[in-house]
């Protein structure tokens, strides 16, 4: 497990500010948290360095690019051994419906998001790329009606640290 870094006020100001908006200019930010423009730069450049920010991501309506039925596949994979597991993961990577793939424990072993056009692609989708493959004992999908992204992700607060 990854070392937590520690982070002041500041710093958790700026994720927030850009967990909001990634694009926001550093000028901005500084003048939201209220430190100069290159305070701003260097605590977001070591923010980077230290791995706390991974990148910065184009977030796209899949509604809009013919991909209006969202999935959650909940995928068994027997037996459960990592020379099958690895490529099993790595294909399902690289399906064009695919947006994210979780390794889960409990009887499902993943769950995968996925992205097609309509009910007869789901089904192409679960037939001929997923219960096709040898390793998938079982499939289940649950379809997405609607969807909310929660508040920026930030470190657990001290009280709930020692509770």
């Amino acid at each position: 497990m990854a070392e937590s870094v520690v982070l002041d006020p500041v710093d958790l100001h700026l994720l927030r500010l850009l967990q909001n908006d990634a694009r926001a200019t550093y000028r901005d930010l500084a003048a939201q948290v209220g430190v100069a423009p290159s305070t701003c730069l260097d605590r977001v450049t070591r923010l980077r360095r230290s791995g706390v920010i991974l990148g910065h991501r184009l977030e796209l309506d899949p509604a809009k690019l013919g991909r209006g039925l969202e999935a959650l596949l909940s995928v068994q994979v027997r037996p459960h051994r990592r020379e099958l597991v690895g490529p099993f993961v790595e294909r399902i990577r690289v399906l064009p419906e695919s947006r994210t793939v979780f390794h889960l424990t409990g009887p499902d072993d993943y769950l995968v998001h996925v992205a097609v056009a309509d009910m007869a692609d789901l089904q192409r989708l679960v037939l001929d790329e997923f219960t096709s493959q040898r390793e998938v004992a079982r499939v289940e999908t649950r379809l997405i009606f609607q969807q909310w992204e929660c508040g920026p992700l930030l470190p657990p607060s001290p009280s709930a640290q020692s509770a």
